[in-house]
């Protein structure tokens, strides 16, 4: 065995898990403002707020960065692989 092969696999790194939280972030805020703004509504209404609050987490990391947000409280899980902020 060599030295490389001893060292236990480490987390995710602190700049991962930055870049990460920024996707989600963004791509809740996208999500959100598509369902805000769906064909269908009287162009005189007021609109309504979105109802999303969770959805599933970029698939550009892996699932261990979104379990590690999770576990420090910078994310939610909502069920189903679904995360919320």
């Amino acid at each position: 065995m060599s030295s490389a092969d001893a060292t236990p696999p480490t987390g995710p790194t602190p700049q991962e898990l930055k870049s990460a939280l920024k996707a989600f972030r963004k791509r809740l805020k996208l999500t959100q403002l598509d369902d805000q703004s769906r064909i269908g509504r009287g162009p005189m209404s007021g609109g309504h707020a979105s109802g999303i609050v969770g959805i599933m987490p970029p698939d550009q990391f892996p699932t261990s960065v979104w379990e590690e947000l999770a576990r420090q409280g910078k994310l939610k899980r909502a069920g189903s692989g679904m995360y919320s902020l």
